[in-house]
C-alpha cells in the first residue's frame, strides 16, 4: 500500500475479523477446558499482540475484562527473556505464571506463540488460562495467611513449552506433579495449546485476502484511531487533580487497614494516574504488581468510555506513577494471591476520584470483594476435588440509573458456577442463593444488590475465604449512601462464628453438616435517597430488594402493608403522607 491509509471498508472488515479471530479462540477454549472456572466461570482471556513492541492488536470479548492490558505487559516483559533464547521460532509456545512478569496471580497461566508469514514473524499469539489449583499451602491457591509467593505454588519462569512444534515433556511432567489435579490441568493445557491453531487459521485466511502490508497498515490505523478516540474522551474533563483514599480491612495476617491513595490528573488530552501514599506491600497476600495495577485503572476507564476499542492505542494517553515497594507494585516475594481484591480497590479509587470531575457518568463503588470461596476435600471415590466460588454483588449506581443487581466482578466478570454444576461436581449441598435485602446503597438511584448463599458440607473438607470489604463499605457518591458490607459465617457442631479476620480464613474444617453462609456487599448510591422516586420505592419492595423498615427509615415512604389472594405480603406506598413525611410536615 505504500504508506497508504486503508480504506474505511477494508479497515473495517480487517478489523472486525481480528476481534473475530480473539473471539473464536475464547470460546474455543470456554468449550474444550476441562476446569469448570475456564468452562463455566470463563476465566481466560484471548488476544493477537504485535511481535515487536507487544502492543494489543485485539483481545476476545468472552474473557475477563482484568485482562485488558494485563498479556500487553506480560507479552512486553517476555520479549526479552524469549532474544536472550534465541528468539521466537515456527512452532514454538512459550509459557509463564510468574507475577512479577505476568502480573495477577500463580494461577493465571500465559502462553504464548509466534505466528509467521513466509519465514517473517508477523504476530503473536497469547492466552490466559485460570488453573484450578498450582500447588501451594491451601488448595486452589487463595492462601489468607500465605506470606510469601513459595507459600502459594508453583512459579513457572518464562519456558518454552513447544520447541518448534515438539512439546518439552518434561517440563510439563514437573510442572504436573506440584499439581493437586494433574489430570484436569492436563486437559486443560492442551485445550490452551490447541487454541492457537484456531488463531493462526484466522491470521492466515485473513492474510490470503488482503496481504501483509495492507493488514500491517490496517492495525497502525486502529491503533491510532483508538489513541485519538481515548484522548478525545480525555480533553472532556475538566484539567485538575481529582484525590480520592479507599481501605483494605486487612492483609489475613496484621489486623490493620492498608490504604490505596490515589491522584488523577488531566492536563488537556493526557492523563496521569498517580498511586504514591498507598500502603507498603502487605505482609499477607493483598499485593500485585504494577502491570496488574495499570490493566485494572484501565478497567475502570473502559467502564466510563465504552466505545474505545481496546488496543495499544488505548493506553497511549495515559500514564502512571506507582511507587516501589508499595502494595500495588509487588516484588518478589511478597505474596499476591489477594490480589482478586486489591484489583476492585483500584476500579475504586479511580472511580471516587473521577466522580468528582464527570459525576454524570461516573457510578459509585461496587461491591468491590471477589470473596473467594475455596472447598476442597476427597470424593467417595478418593478422587481429590478443588471447588471455588467468587462472589456476585452489587453495582454502583450512577446519574444514569440503579446499580445491576447480582453481577459479576467488573474487574473479572468471573461467574458463579451454577448451583446444579456445582452439587453435581462435588460433595457439596447448597442450603440458598437469594437477593440480599437492604444490602444495596440508598440513593435517588441505589446500588444493586448484593447476594448471600449458604453451602453445606456432605463430606469433610476444607474450605478457606477470601474477601474484604467488611470494615470500608462500597462508597456512594453525590449524596448516595455506602452499601452494606461484606460478612461471612461459619457453622460447625453446634457453634456458630465469624473468622477473626472477618472474612479471611485458610482451611477451615468442615464435617458433615457443617456448613459456611456469605453476604456479598451490594453497590454504593447515587444521590439523596429522599429525592427517589416513589414508584421505583414501592417496585423494590415488591421485589424484595428493600424491606418496608428501609422504605421507611431511609427512603421517608409510608408503607401499608397487604396480602395476595396467596396470603403472601404485598406493599403499597400512601404517596401523600410519603410526600409530607419527606417534607418534613408528616403528622405524628
Amino acid at each position: 500500500m505504500n504508506g497508504a491509509k486503508p480504506d474505511p471498508i477494508t479497515l473495517a472488515v480487517t478489523r472486525g475479523a481480528l476481534h473475530q479471530i480473539a473471539d473464536e479462540m475464547d470460546l474455543h477454549l470456554i468449550h474444550a477446558a476441562i476446569s469448570p472456572i475456564i468452562s463455566e466461570m470463563h476465566d481466560c482471556a484471548h488476544g493477537i499482540y504485535d511481535a515487536a513492541t507487544g502492543e494489543t492488536i485485539a483481545q476476545g470479548g468472552y474473557g475477563l475484562p482484568m485482562f485488558l492490558a494485563n498479556m500487553q505487559y506480560t507479552i512486553q516483559n517476555l520479549l526479552s527473556h524469549v532474544a536472550a533464547e534465541g528468539g521466537f521460532q515456527p512452532g514454538d509456545i512459550w509459557i509463564v505464571n510468574d507475577p512479577y512478569l505476568s502480573g495477577s496471580h500463580l494461577q493465571d497461566v500465559t502462553l504464548v506463540a509466534p505466528y509467521f508469514v513466509d519465514g517473517e514473524i508477523f504476530a503473536l499469539l497469547a492466552n490466559t488460562g485460570h488453573w484450578m489449583d498450582v500447588g501451594g499451602s491451601v488448595p486452589g491457591g487463595w492462601a489468607p495467611q500465605a506470606r510469601e509467593i513459595h507459600q502459594e505454588g508453583i512459579i513457572i519462569p518464562p519456558l518454552r513449552l513447544f520447541k518448534r512444534g515438539v512439546r518439552n515433556e518434561e517440563v510439563v511432567r514437573l510442572i504436573l506433579a506440584n499439581l493437586r489435579l494433574p489430570e484436569q490441568i492436563a486437559g486443560d493445557l492442551a485445550a490452551m495449546t490447541q487454541v492457537f491453531h484456531v488463531g493462526e487459521r484466522g491470521l492466515a485466511d485473513l492474510i490470503g485476502r488482503y496481504g501483509t502490508r495492507t493488514v500491517r497498515a490496517c492495525v497502525e490505523e486502529m491503533m491510532e484511531r483508538s489513541e485519538r478516540q481515548m484522548r478525545d474522551h480525555i480533553a472532556g474533563i475538566p484539567d485538575g487533580t481529582y484525590r480520592f483514599v479507599d481501605h483494605f480491612d486487612n492483609d489475613g495476617i496484621v489486623d490493620a487497614p492498608l490504604a490505596v491513595e490515589f491522584a488523577l490528573s488531566v492536563d488537556g488530552t493526557n492523563m496521569h494516574l498517580d498511586f504514591t501514599g498507598t500502603s507498603p506491600a502487605a505482609i499477607g497476600p493483598l499485593n500485585m504488581a504494577e502491570t496488574t495495577t495499570r490493566s485494572l485503572a484501565f478497567v475502570a476507564l473502559k467502564h466510563l468510555f465504552p466505545d474505545v476499542p481496546v488496543n495499544g492505542g488505548t493506553f497511549r494517553p495515559i500514564h502512571f506513577e506507582v511507587p516501589e515497594g508499595c502494595m500495588l507494585a509487588a516484588r518478589y516475594p511478597a505474596p499476591v494471591c489477594g490480589y482478586t481484591d486489591v484489583i476492585n480497590r483500584v476500579i475504586d479509587v479511580v472511580f471516587g476520584a473521577l466522580a468528582q470531575a464527570i459525576p454524570e457518568i461516573t457510578p459509585a463503588a461496587p461491591f468491590g470483594t471477589t470473596g473467594v470461596t475455596t472447598v476442597s476435600g476427597r470424593r467417595d471415590d478418593g478422587s481429590y476435588y478443588v471447588a471455588v466460588f467468587p462472589y456476585p454483588g452489587g453495582y454502583g449506581a450512577s446519574a444514569q440509573g440503579d446499580g445491576l443487581v447480582n453481577g459479576t466482578l467488573p474487574s473479572s466478570l468471573a461467574g458463579f458456577m451454577s448451583v446444579e454444576m456445582s452439587e453435581h461436581r462435588f460433595p457439596l449441598r447448597f442450603e440458598n442463593l437469594a437477593i440480599r435485602e437492604d444490602s444495596s446503597g440508598p440513593g435517588r438511584h441505589r446500588g444493586g444488590c448484593g447476594t448471600t448463599y449458604e453451602i453445606t458440607a456432605l463430606k469433610d473438607c476444607l474450605v478457606s475465604v477470601l474477601g474484604d470489604r467488611v470494615d470500608h463499605a462500597p462508597f456512594g457518591i453525590s449524596g448516595g449512601g455506602s452499601a452494606e458490607p461484606n460478612r461471612v459465617r461459619f457453622h460447625s457442631g453446634s457453634r456458630e462464628w465469624e473468622p477473626e479476620m472477618r472474612s479471611k480464613a485458610e482451611k477451615v474444617p468442615l464435617a458433615p453438616g457443617d456448613s459456611v453462609r456469605l453476604w456479598s456487599p451490594g453497590g454504593g448510591g447515587f444521590g439523596d435517597p429522599r429525592t427517589r422516586d416513589l414508584d421505583a420505592v414501592e417496585r423494590d419492595l415488591d421485589q424484595g430488594i428493600v424491606t418496608p423498615e428501609c422504605a421507611e427509615a431511609v427512603y421517608g415512604a409510608v408503607v401499608e402493608r397487604e396480602t395476595n389472594l396467596a396470603g403472601a405480603p404485598r406493599y403499597r406506598l400512601d404517596r401523600a403522607a410519603s410526600r409530607r413525611r419527606r417534607s418534613g410536615t408528616a403528622r405524628t
